[in-house]
């Protein structure tokens, strides 16, 4: 990429990236963005009607695992697509993710807290604390894809359970225990997988997919 003297911020070049041919309707596109002497404009598609999936669910309280499972898969999408581009987005979160309550459609936006992919650990913390894996609290780094795994199951509880884990929910789900009466016994351990505090534990990124909670029809 050709870039003027003065290189944009690191949020246009990735946001650039994940939007590279071909492009997929599960990441916002950058339309075209301009540099002025003090900051830089950034032009992005408007997807209408939309609304953020913490407003979507804080106005269902929670989301019926059916729909939970049709917001997952394309987040999944998203995040598979970013990382085999060169994106770690680092901070996918309910706030980050646009849904047409329509077409229940859905756009991973703001890629201001992101850094490029390195398959080396990373030693600074950029997103949002409540998912920021353990790994990092612990040991001082962390790995971009485990992360990622971390972040989405923490996603995919508050989507089902219409609240963020506790202390006591994840020392269960360190056991595999967890459960819930009115979840399916494969969204649950979907969740177990994804939230292990050992990351080498966690359910890689790319075998998320495959799991046995999207063989579940509701």
């Amino acid at each position: 990429l050709a870039w003027p003297s003065q290189s944009p911020p690191l949020e246009i070049g990735l946001t650039l990236l994940a939007n590279e041919d071909p492009s997929v309707p599960y990441i916002i596109k950058l339309l075209d963005w301009q540099d002025n002497p003090d900051y830089y404009v950034m032009v992005l598609e408007r997807p209408m009607p939309s609304m953020s999936l913490f407003s979507f669910v804080k106005v269902r309280q929670r989301l019926r695992e059916g729909q939970a499972q049709h917001f997952m898969w394309q987040v999944l999408q998203a995040a598979n697509i970013c990382c085999a581009r060169g994106v770690f987005h680092r901070d996918i979160k309910l706030e980050n993710l646009l849904v047409n309550p329509d077409t229940l459609e859905v756009k991973l936006i703001d890629f201001g807290c992101g850094e490029l992919m390195k398959d080396t650990d990373y030693v600074t913390f950029s997103g949002t604390e409540i998912f920021c894996p353990p790994e990092f609290s612990i040991n001082g780094s962390y790995h971009a894809k485990p992360a990622t795994v971390w972040s989405l199951g923490i996603l995919l509880f508050v989507m089902v359970c219409g609240y963020y884990p506790d202390d006591e929910d994840l020392q269960e789900i360190s056991k595999n225990t967890w459960s819930k009466t009115d979840l399916s016994k494969e969204c649950c351990q979907m969740i177990c997988d994804c939230l292990q505090p050992d990351p080498q534990q966690r359910l890689l990124l790319e075998d998320m997919q495959l799991h046995d909670w999207f063989m579940v029809v509701e």
